[in-house]
């Protein structure tokens, strides 16, 4: 009882926090403060909670609705900006934590993070590695997608549940990266590289030697959850940005929330507010898919329908005025031979005349020339045995057939001697 006796009374926390309340808002009341801001939020409410940093220390704040409004440079404050803040020290006992109040704030300039990103924001820009032109379509329908982002944390998740619930088919492949502090730069990259070189060459070997067909990504997306500025700042690293540049695939960068811009977002082909939203950019929905290849079936029903249709109407309209043609084609056929008909019978008449003419006069010509017409005179024609005609007896042999013809009847004979 004695030892207990030689100690100090202890103390309550209450009571310690009491002390420590009055230790520090006695003595550290309208101070001013320089850093840098970062997370700032301002809530429904008016009030606006951040942090104040600068390279060795950060301490929380709050500017209440009231201040905020009075204050001038309202409009500049954000994450980055560099600000004096005038203040008051204050604790609150049930967290056992302190903060500073601020009353008012200027704007010293931008910090020094902001000053990194704005000049190599500046840099990259003049070199045309953010230009709309070098920007590529996104792939309508990807059949392989490649994450680079933690594999903690429930990014992938998210992104998986959205692809997997729009699109069931699409296969997906993560490469684990870190995504905050000075190495994650270095494992993104590794993450960008390792997917671009599964598309040049057919096959490539695994850890164990083996050779396997490459897996080629038809779309990459660099992604990582919300943060402050300083949390995401990695994916404003130079050589991060130009990997995502020249990536040979088309890529979304889907970097912290819709108000947060890294300069990964400004070099992929697509930017995407939230990792989710990036994998509803990334495939259709398959529902919407099925409907709209229905309704295209349905109009090309339809208009194939119309076509035929058309096509039926336009030959009976085809062979209505054919006939039609027909028709008055044969009708003035039939016109002008009705109006060559009295013409052509004297026509004929006159020229059967005159053939007949001719005929009777060839028939006498040839009478007149027929060699049998001189029998009718009282002579006779003698022939060969082979027909020919004998002008001269010297012309036969003895004992050669002839023949003689009179003008009725004729003689067969055999030569017996030449006079």
């Amino acid at each position: 009882m004695a030892e207990a006796a030689n100690h100090p009374k202890p103390v309550t926390v209450s009571s310690l926090t009491a002390q420590i309340k009055g230790l520090l808002e006695g003595n550290f009341t309208k101070i001013y403060v320089e850093a840098e801001i970062s997370g700032w939020k301002r809530y429904p409410s008016g009030h606006c909670y951040f942090t104040l940093k600068d390279d060795g220390a950060q301490i929380s704040a709050v500017m209440f609705a009231s201040a905020f409004e009075r204050c001038r440079a309202k409009d500049g404050l954000k994450d980055g900006a560099k600000v004096v803040v005038y203040a008051n020290v204050t604790v609150y006992p049930p967290r056992g934590n302190y903060q500073l109040v601020v009353l008012a704030a200027k704007l010293s300039g931008e910090g020094d993070l902001m000053q990194r990103y704005l000049e190599l924001k500046a840099k990259l820009e003049a070199e045309g590695l953010f230009d709309a032109a070098r920007k590529r379509p996104l792939p309508y329908l990807p059949r392989r997608i490649g994450i680079v982002t933690s594999e903690a944390g429930a990014v992938i998740h998210d992104m998986c549940t959205v692809l997997t619930r729009r699109f069931p088919a699409v296969e997906i492949r993560l490469y684990p990266s870190l995504v905050q502090g000075a190495e994650a730069p270095a494992t993104i990259i590794a993450g960008i590289e390792y997917f671009n070189a599964q598309v040049d060459g057919a096959s490539g070997c695994d850890a164990t030697g083996v050779s396997r067909p490459r897996w080629r990504a038809d779309l990459l997306i660099v992604a990582r959850g919300g943060g402050s500025f300083e949390d995401l700042f990695c994916f404003n690293d130079e050589a991060l940005v130009r990997a995502v540049a020249a990536s040979k695939i088309p890529t979304i960068s889907a970097v912290g929330h819709e108000t947060d811009f890294t300069l990964c977002d400004f070099a992929a082909d697509k930017r995407a507010g939230t990792p989710s939203i990036a994998a509803e950019i990334a495939v259709p929905l398959l529902s919407e898919l099925t409907q709209r290849l229905e309704l295209a079936s349905t109009k090309l029903a339809v208009a194939l329908r119309g076509k035929s249709e058309f096509t039926a109407q336009h030959l009976d309209f085809l062979a209505q005025s054919l006939a039609i043609s027909l028709t008055e084609a044969l009708g003035r056929a039939e016109h002008r031979l009705a109006g060559l008909v009295p013409r052509l019978d004297p026509a004929l008449t006159l020229r059967l005349q005159s053939v007949s003419a001719r005929l009777d006069k060839a028939e006498a010509k040839l009478t007149a020339y027929s060699p049998y017409g001189v029998l009718d005179r009282g002579y006779s024609l003698t022939t060969s045995a082979d027909g020919l005609v004998i002008r001269d007896a010297s012309a036969l042999k003895v004992g050669e057939r002839i023949t003689t013809r009179f003008r009725s009847g004729a003689v067969a004979a055999t030569v017996e001697s030449i006079c």
